[in-house]
C-alpha cells in the first residue's frame, strides 16, 4: 500500500475566497504559493506522493481540496460544499478520485464540507455547520453506515468547520478548543487543549506519527511537543487568511 496526498495548487482567485469568520485582508499570492509548496514537501517528507488536481481560472478556494471529499477503505464519498461558488471544486477531484475509489454522492438539498468530518476509527463526527446541513449529514450517514462506520452529529455556532474546533494529533487522543465546542462531546478520547491566546490553533494534520501544523501557534506546539507528538511546523499565514488550515489541503489515502 502506498500513502497518497492529493492536493490542488493555490488559485490566483483566493483573494476573493469565502469568509464567513474572519475579515477579508489582503493576500500575498506568491507568499501563499510558496507555502502551499512547503506544506506539499511535509507531506512527502511522511512518505505521501502527490497528486496535484489541476486548478481552473475562478475557484478561488480550490486550494482546500478536504472540503469536496471523504476517502474512506471502502468508498469515496463526493461532498456538496455549502458555499455555492465552491460547487464546482468538486468535478476536478472526482476525476482523479475515480482512479482509486468506488464513488458516491451527497445530493440536493444536502450540503457537507469536509472540513466538518472527523474520523476517528469507526466514528465520524459530523459538524451541522454554517456549510454543512441535516439532510448532508443524513445521507452521509446512510452511506457510511453499510460499511461500518457511525455518525454523532455535532452542532458548530462559533468557527467554519468542526475541525476548525478539534483534531486528531495522535491515535485516541484530540487538540481542542473547548471554547468554541464542548469538551463533553469527545470524552471518550484524551483530551489536548489549546492555548487560550491561541483560539484558531486547533486544526492540526495527522499523517502517520507526525503533525503537520501552523508554526503560528508556538504555545500550542510546545503543549502538544510535551506530549511526545512529532510536529512538523509550516508556515500558512496567507492560507489562513482565506480560513485554511492544515487539514483543509489535502485529502490523504492509501492505494487499496
Amino acid at each position: 500500500m502506498a500513502l497518497i496526498a492529493i492536493t490542488r495548487e493555490v488559485n490566483t482567485a483566493i483573494r476573493n475566497c469565502e469568509l464567513s469568520f474572519l475579515p477579508r485582508v489582503s493576500i500575498d499570492i506568491a507568499l501563499a504559493l510558496q507555502q502551499h509548496q512547503h506544506y506539499q514537501s511535509a507531506l512527502s517528507s511522511l512518505g505521501c506522493e502527490i497528486i496535484v488536481v489541476p486548478t481552473e481560472p475562478g475557484l478561488a478556494d480550490s486550494v482546500f481540496v478536504e472540503d469536496t471529499a471523504i476517502v474512506l477503505d471502502e468508498v469515496a464519498v463526493l461532498l456538496r460544499p455549502g458555499a455555492a461558488t465552491r460547487l464546482p471544486e468538486v468535478a476536478g477531484v472526482e476525476s482523479v478520485l475515480q482512479q482509486y475509489r468506488m464513488l458516491t454522492s451527497i445530493q440536493p438539498p444536502g450540503t457537507l464540507d469536509g472540513g466538518d468530518l472527523l474520523r476517528i476509527d469507526n466514528i465520524i463526527f459530523a459538524g451541522l455547520s454554517k456549510r454543512s446541513n441535516q439532510s448532508g449529514i443524513e445521507q452521509f450517514r446512510d452511506i457510511v453506515m453499510d460499511y461500518g462506520f457511525s455518525v454523532k452529529t455535532v452542532k458548530t455556532t462559533k468557527c467554519l468547520h468542526l475541525k476548525s474546533a478539534v483534531s486528531a494529533v495522535a491515535p485516541g487522543t484530540l487538540l481542542i478548543n473547548p471554547d468554541w465546542i464542548s469538551s463533553s462531546t469527545f470524552g471518550d478520547y484524551e483530551l489536548i487543549d489549546i492555548d487560550k491566546e491561541e483560539a484558531h490553533a486547533a486544526n492540526a494534520l495527522l499523517v502517520g506519527q507526525s503533525v503537520i501544523y501552523p508554526s503560528s501557534f508556538p504555545r500550542t506546539t510546545d503543549r502538544l511537543v510535551t506530549r511526545g507528538i512529532n510536529v512538523i511546523p509550516i508556515d500558512l499565514s496567507e492560507l489562513q487568511k482565506a480560513e485554511g488550515a492544515a487539514t483543509c489541503c489535502s485529502l490523504i489515502l492509501t492505494t487499496l
